[in-house]
């Protein structure tokens, strides 16, 4: 046979084989909106989106719903998506695809969240910045980064400023890493609420009205939150005043928390650096608001706390801390770990002071609080969670 006609049967097959992966490129300028998003419409399954530093000035919210794309700037401080002008209250880009490795860019003053992605599989979040850029605003988007209904998902090396709600939030997903992140200025540094199976480690949060929330909440389609580490964090100077707008729940987290643990189970907190948190450091509580969802538990368990550094706490309580003020006249200061008293199996070997309010209904009233210094650290230590393992291919992205 001769070569040519060889080489020419070989380039046809090549030609009918599906789209090979490939590089867009995206720079800022005029009709960066249309451009970007017509970027994000035509890549295919494998393709890099390629955006090069400079200001995107965008009027409108950014949609990606195909699965295996990369989005990737030129780093969080070069390659900046301002949407200042956006029209809409929508989202900054919502991502409903699988497989998709977000990285290297800079979301600011989204009308809405800064970055969604719902329903995304194995979504990374990787060297990214969130931020409203003229400080914390009731008006501000409600979320930085907000993953929901997702299984595995991996937040690293992220920094978000101004939400008012959370900063780094991830809802009603299964298997999450959260890492290597800052979080200052939001309401909520960082919230892990209604999800199974979470780790939370080696990140700052700081400067915010709570630092670091584990919640379990009614009437969603996912509840019974459980299997959650925190260790190895940061959660000092919470300080911010809360600007959570009236009648969002995280509206009731007293400014000066470290970390929350609301109504979930199997929340393992250890081996955190807390301190200058002005209501306390670490605050185990039930779910204080009325609910008709049956299927929900609105009380703790299983939560084990200890090999916590604890600095100063309790000396301004927030005036969401309902009885703090009391407290702080009666005491001289709340104590660094407050449990309101409900739930089961609390276990705190951390060597500070432990107040329970003993309460035994989460919705009672402080008045009806009878607050005592407890010893919760009796009993043989419970087996450690296991960790959190993602795909290979996630870690990979990161490369």
């Amino acid at each position: 046979m001769k070569p040519i006609p060889f080489l020419i049967a070989a380039s046809l097959l090549v030609l009918a084989e599906p789209g090979l992966a490939g590089t867009i490129r995206v720079e800022p300028g005029a009709d960066a909106q249309s451009r970007l998003q017509a970027a994000l419409i035509d890549a295919k399954p494998g393709d890099v989106v390629e955006l090069g530093a400079g200001r995107f000035d965008l009027t409108d919210g950014l949609s990606l719903d195909v699965d295996r794309v990369t989005v990737k700037g030129a780093g969080p401080g070069a390659t900046i998506l301002s949407f200042k002008g956006q029209k809409g209250a929508g989202e900054g880009l919502l991502v409903t695809a699988d497989d998709v490795v977000l990285r290297g860019f800079a979301v600011e003053d989204s009308r809405g969240d800064g970055i969604k992605s719902k329903a995304a599989n194995r979504i990374v979040y990787h060297d990214l910045r969130v931020e409203w850029t003229g400080g914390p605003k009731a008006s501000n988007g409600a979320y930085g980064v907000y993953p929901v209904e997702s299984t595995d998902v991996l937040i690293d090396k992220v920094t978000v400023k101004g939400a008012s709600d959370a900063g780094i939030y991830v809802g009603q997903s299964k298997n999450i890493i959260v890492r290597n992140s800052l979080a200052m200025f939001n309401v909520a540094g960082i919230e892990i609420e209604n999800c199974y199976g979470a780790d939370v480690y080696q990140n700052v949060a700081t400067h915010n009205a709570g630092g670091i929330l584990v919640f379990d909440l009614p009437n969603l389609p996912q509840k019974g939150g459980h299997s959650v580490r925190i260790f190895s964090n940061r959660s000092e100077r919470n300080d911010t005043a809360n600007f959570a707008p009236k009648g969002n729940i995280v509206a009731g987290v007293p400014n000066g928390t470290g970390v929350i643990i609301m109504a979930n189970r199997d929340v393992h907190v250890f081996n955190n650096i807390l301190g200058e948190n002005g209501s306390t450091n670490i605050f185990i509580v039930g779910y204080r608001n009325s609910f008709t969802d049956t299927g929900y538990n609105p009380l703790p368990a299983n939560v084990v706390i200890g090999g916590n550094i604890h600095g100063r706490a309790g000396y301004a309580p927030g005036p969401q801390f309902e009885g703090g003020a009391e407290m702080l006249a009666a005491m001289g200061s709340v104590p660094p770990i407050v449990w309101d008293g409900t739930g089961a199996n609390i276990r705190v070997t951390d060597k500070v002071p432990t107040l329970s309010l003993r309460l035994t209904d989460p919705t009672a009233r402080a008045t009806s609080a009878n607050p005592a210094i407890v010893d919760l650290g009796q009993g043989a230590e419970p087996a450690g969670l296991a960790p959190i393992v993602l795909p290979p291919s996630m870690e990979a992205a990161l490369r």
